[in-house]
């Protein structure tokens, strides 16, 4: 096996809340064929910070899956819910910029108050908790009123300065293009809530840098996400990876895989008799 410090390394980070499709299948066999193509290691990582929503049985699955798909990953695993206080350590270092604070807004707040939308259609923060004096922050806190932790973006994007970041495309091995990123896009994201100190964006930065990822493969639909994590790398004092994105399998009416719509499952398919390589077959490989 590559020693991971000093060849490429790349992963594969599926959430435990559901059974994997094909388009899992799709960007697991994308990950471990870049990760030959560059001559490196390809990790497994499990997203598991959704303590409602993961389950056990869905992590045993995934590595069921993966296996009689004829993958195989350093062990151990790597388990987010494992890593909570590192995370914490990162939010309560952004808290120490002055780069976080708290916002008591409701999603029907927010979907009222919006004037826009963010990457992923949904209703753009419109920044109403940002200036809220100190005193009333307090109060609300210990009030215990449900809260979340968001980013001042515009004021992270002015300690950085212009950020940019590296996109090997349309294959991995294709030198890699310096483009920009445009975190302003997003407004003030989410970080942390109250009884979970991360959230997606902030944990999969500190495990990239973590587990020593040189390589991000993910699919398109993940693109402009890279903007939210170049900000944390930069704020973060982390290391940057090369980005590279791949097609979305899609289904008949041309929408994406997902769990969420109940798309077919791969234990589905091997149930009626696929084959490891019918599932190739089918996303192309």
């Amino acid at each position: 096996m590559p020693n991971p410090s000093s060849s490429p390394v790349l992963r594969f980070a599926p959430s435990p809340n559901g059974l994997l499709h094909l388009g899992h299948a799709f960007s697991a066999l994308y990950t471990w064929q870049a990760a030959g193509l560059l001559g490196g290691t390809a990790l497994l990582r499990i997203e598991d910070i959704d303590a409602e929503r993961s389950k056990p049985e869905f992590t045993a699955a995934i590595f069921e899956d993966l296996h009689w798909l004829g993958l195989d990953w350093p062990e151990p695993v790597r388990l987010q819910s494992q890593h909570m206080d590192a995370y914490a350590d990162a939010g309560n270092h952004l808290r120490d910029q002055g780069l976080l604070y708290p916002c008591f807004c409701s999603r029907s707040d927010i979907a009222a108050a919006a004037d826009g939308t963010d990457p992923d259609g949904a209703p753009l923060y419109p920044g109403t908790c940002r200036h809220l004096d100190r005193g009333e922050q307090i109060e609300r806190l210990e009030r215990g009123d449900p809260v979340q932790f968001r980013l001042d973006t515009a004021k992270a994007i002015e300690s950085t300065g212009m950020l940019t970041f590296s996109v090997a495309g349309p294959l991995v091995t294709d030198r890699p293009q310096i483009r920009h990123a445009r975190p302003e896009r997003w407004g003030d994201v989410v970080l942390q809530r109250k009884g979970t100190p991360t959230s997606y964006h902030l944990s999969v930065v500190m495990d990239d840098a973590a587990q020593g990822v040189t390589h991000v493969t993910r699919g398109r639909d993940m693109e402009a996400a890279t903007d939210i994590h170049v900000l944390l790398q930069m704020l973060l004092g982390l290391p940057s990876p090369v980005y590279n994105f791949h097609r979305l399998i899609l289904d008949d009416a041309g929408r994406k895989l997902s769990k969420s719509k109940g798309s077919e499952s791969l234990a589905d398919l091997r149930a009626r008799g696929w084959t490891p390589d019918d599932v190739q077959r089918a996303v192309g490989f």
